[in-house]
């Protein structure tokens, strides 16, 4: 049996976790880490990818060429992959996952500058795929949502290699179900994935978000360990609001609080989970507005001496501000979220709790 040659698409900076993540689950062999990207082959006839909760996207590989450079002419060697490219079994694995699909839609994106934009390499590879098919093409040059049973084709030109990949579930990986509340600085649901797998969650923990926003962190949780205590905070009713209603049905304890005076016991909590308002998207209120340091004091107090928290910082200084109040920094990634490009951090708690 020919092993499928797949691609899941991340958030940048998390290509090693979401690699660790394909290798826990016994996907595949990984094969190459690109720029927000990983390949893997896996041998299995009907490989259970859209399991990934790091990854954005999951797609089957399905041809691939030198890529075409910057002039508008290399848009027929596009054309030309996409009329060559073998589709049956990449085809066969999203009819599985997705059911028969009805048309074509196609997404691009590119490193560099390019005499083309992203719409011209689209529609030479979409008509392409179409005439093959025998179906309907939706051009995005429109701004319209495509009929829900098109299937997702996507193509990247990283400057070494064009890619074209067919998109194996029937929406992006990244688009969460639970998500029906959301307010602003809402974190990307595979980044809180990639930091409850950082965390090291196991059976009975006692795992704390003191700045839970809308609960995506915890709940990425829950869906990582079923079997820890969950508890949530946040100063902002709203925030409350959404959080308990995405989290309907699952084992997680939101209630309104503040995040400098946690109303929990010293050295109480194993893992702590959060994306804390430094202002970036959302400000810090409360006691945390007039004395941010309190917020890691309070941190500190009720972690237990073997525990550990995962955060997402803005900086460098925050690390470091981190480190002066006595934790360790174990693992760091940078990554890229909504424009910016936070650290990703996960930190040991200080020898002696502080008091």
């Amino acid at each position: 049996m020919t092993a499928a040659r797949l691609v899941a698409r991340c958030t940048r900076g998390l290509e090693a976790v979401v690699a660790a993540e394909i290798l826990a689950l016994d996907l595949g062999t990984v094969t190459h880490l690109g720029h927000r990207a990983v390949h893997f082959r896996s041998s299995r006839p009907d490989p259970q990818v859209t399991g990934l909760s790091t990854a954005d996207d999951v797609f089957a590989l399905v041809a691939r060429c030198p890529d075409i450079g910057a002039a508008r002419p290399g848009l027929l060697r596009l054309a030309d992959l996409a009329e060559h490219a073998d589709l049956a079994a990449p085809m066969k694995l999203r009819e599985r996952h997705a059911g028969p699909c009805t048309g074509v839609e196609v997404s691009a994106s590119f490193l560099g500058r390019r005499n083309f934009n992203r719409y011209d390499a689209e529609d030479a590879v979409g008509e392409a795929l179409a005439r093959r098919l025998g179906t309907a093409y939706h051009s995005r040059r429109s701004g319209q949502a495509p009929p829900p049973t098109h299937s997702g084709w996507r193509l990247t030109l990283d400057g070494v290699h064009a890619a074209l990949m067919l998109r194996i579930a029937a929406h992006p990986l990244h688009r969460r179900p639970y998500k029906r509340r959301s307010i602003p600085g809402t974190l990307h649901p595979p980044v809180a994935a990639a930091m409850a797998r950082m965390a090291g969650i196991r059976p009975g923990h006692t795992v704390l978000d003191p700045c839970c926003g809308a609960g995506t962190l915890l709940i990425e949780a829950a869906h990582h360990q079923p079997q820890a205590r969950l508890r949530g905070l946040d100063l902002s009713p709203d925030a409350v609001a959404a959080a308990r209603a995405n989290a309907a049905g699952l084992p997680i304890t939101i209630t309104r609080g503040d995040a400098a005076r946690l109303p929990l016991p010293d050295g109480g909590v194993d893992r702590v989970l959060c994306n804390p308002p430094w202002g970036a998207q959302v400000r810090p209120n409360g006691l945390l507005a007039a004395s941010p340091a309190r917020w890691w004091r309070e941190l500190r107090r009720v972690l237990a001496p073997d525990g550990a928290a995962v955060l997402l910082l803005p900086a460098p200084a925050d690390i470091a501000t981190g480190i002066r109040h006595g934790f360790v920094p174990t693992e760091v990634h940078r990554v890229r979220v909504a424009g910016a490009q936070p650290f990703l951090a996960h930190f040991r708690a200080p020898d002696r709790p502080g008091r």
